[in-house]
């Protein structure tokens, strides 16, 4: 579904991100870790052309995401609050999600449904603008616009920050059932060990843009972590 090939990015004299070749299957939930400054979120944003590194491509199904335009179609994403277009309502920006993806008035209304509880009566009917919403509201803002249109590919960076205790259960088990009624391709970014290894069947460290270990989850695999970044 993804391919890597030979992907740096560099800033000055440093190389923030060095991946000479990584694939990421359909249907995978592929866990990004690192400490800050790993280059966890540049891979992300290459990924998503967001960024051009200074070599290497980005394929997905087979195409360069820097010359071609159709796997925006099938893919969702949220990083941050720069993906909110904070002057909107949620409902406003929900609509406009929906606009560019084609979806229906009742699409929209069967979404709304769907994240009832997600919201938790906290985001729709409230007349605000999405820049007067908590962090945590945000949050839940942003990720439901990249879950709207159930992508065929789905990149969250940082997913779990600002969320309360409860959110985070419920987005949890909103990921787990989108891979397994859905087979949606993941790509989540975290500093919880927890939450990544209870989500991602895979998971890659990297450490100073390189991916230095490459692991299958199981039962094993939150200890491997926790004495990785213990050194």
């Amino acid at each position: 579904m993804i391919n890597i090939e030979n992907l740096t990015k560099i800033y000055g004299t440093a190389t923030v991100l060095d991946i000479p070749k990584m694939e990421i299957p359909a249907g995978e939930s592929f866990g990004l870790v690192g400490n800050n400054g790993a280059g966890k979120t540049t891979m992300f944003r290459c990924l998503l052309d967001l960024i051009r590194p200074n070599s290497g491509i980005v394929l997905s199904r087979g195409e360069n995401v820097a010359k071609h335009e159709a796997w925006k179609a099938y893919t969702g994403s949220y990083l941050d609050d720069g993906f909110l277009i904070d002057f909107l309502t949620p409902e406003e920006y929900f609509s406009f999600i929906a606009d560019i993806y084609g979806l229906t008035g009742g699409d929209i209304a069967a979404f709304f449904d769907d994240f009832a509880e997600f919201f938790n009566n906290e985001i729709l009917g409230k007349k605000k603008l999405i820049r007067d919403f908590s962090s945590g509201n945000r949050q839940r803002i942003g990720i439901a616009g990249a879950l709207m249109p159930i992508p065929e590919i789905l990149i969250l960076d940082e997913p779990f920050n600002s969320l309360d205790p409860t959110t985070q259960i419920r987005l949890k088990t909103m990921l787990r059932k989108l891979k397994e009624e859905k087979g949606v391709t993941m790509l989540i970014s975290s500093h919880d060990l927890n939450h990544v290894t209870e989500v991602c069947e895979r998971i890659v460290i990297l450490h100073e843009g390189r991916a230095v270990q490459d692991i299958k989850t199981n039962s094993d695999t939150l200890k491997i972590l926790e004495e990785y970044f213990a050194v």
